[in-house]
């Protein structure tokens, strides 16, 4: 086990070439916000955002858009019901994630089943929240995708069987190596572990507390990482998604010194000075 410090930032995060552009910097689909969690993706979409992802397009419930928009006039939005144009967009998708407030009713069911069915070797596939209970619940085929979950301890015990009593270091690596080899997990708790199937290696941050225990935390997480995924392909994607889980907490440990709650929109607007701060020259 490996604690995370600021050194990672350092090796992840570089300058962006003179000539870059925006393909360059990921594609990402993020589906969910269908109703009445409709703030879980507009949070998620802002983080992946303010992380710097190059092009962001939303699958959300279509009266969810005017807000999406409102806050974030950067992303791109679509009726999550509009099969042929979410068919489409996960075709074009370099990173995808779904589950930030995704509800569990059959649209949603149906919406990960179809995203699973497509999903090729070439892209990576967070799934976070509600599609770790529909996977964890429902039989459903492995994605081809190199796949990352962000559970949380009790969607974590859903996936691995594990107990929250149970969930050492060793067993939920056991757990982890039962899914494809190089498969992700940032399991979250106190002391946030990342695991990968194969590697006996994992990553532990020593950073973060109560002051994050609110609302839009973990889809917050989930869109920094699936931002930070999106990029520095000279780094593997186990130390992009570190990066980020790191970044997360270190930028909330900061807030914290005069908050006393860390609310995740302020992570959010935080991460653009964060990342110059830490960008190798």
């Amino acid at each position: 086990m490996k604690v995370v410090d600021y050194t990672l930032l350092k090796k992840v995060i570089q300058p962006r070439a003179l000539n870059g552009h925006k393909g360059e910097y990921g594609r990402l689909l993020l589906i969910g916000g269908t109703y009445p969690f409709g703030g879980a993706i507009i949070m998620a979409a802002m983080a992946a955002i303010y992380s710097g992802a190059g092009l962001v397009t939303v699958a959300t419930d279509k009266e969810n858009i005017p807000s999406l928009h409102a806050q974030l006039p950067e992303a791109m939005a679509f009726d999550i019901r509009d099969e042929k144009l979410l068919k489409e967009q996960i075709q074009k998708a370099d990173v995808l994630l779904i589950g930030p407030g995704l509800a569990e009713n059959p649209l949603e069911k149906a919406t990960l089943q179809l995203v699973i069915n497509l999903v090729s070797e070439r892209q990576v596939f967070i799934m976070d929240g509600g599609a770790i209970s529909f996977f964890s619940k429902e039989v459903l085929p492995f994605p081809k995708a190199q796949t990352i979950f962000t559970p949380h301890q009790k969607e974590w015990e859903w996936l691995s069987g594990l107990k929250l009593t149970e969930q050492t270091l060793e067993k939920s690596q056991e757990a982890v190596n039962a899914f494809p080899v190089k498969t992700i997990v940032v399991q979250k708790k106190h002391g946030t572990t990342i695991f990968q199937s194969g590697n006996r290696n994992c990553f532990q941050l020593s950073i973060g507390g109560p002051y994050q225990a609110t609302g839009g935390m973990g889809d917050t997480l989930a869109g920094m990482i699936a931002g930070f995924t999106g990029q520095f392909k000279t780094s593997s994607l186990l130390d992009r998604v570190t990066a980020a889980v790191y970044l997360h907490s270190a930028i909330a440990e900061e807030l914290s010194k005069k908050s006393y709650v860390v609310l995740p929109i302020e992570i959010s607007k935080a991460i653009p000075k964060w990342m110059k701060r830490w960008c190798r020259k």
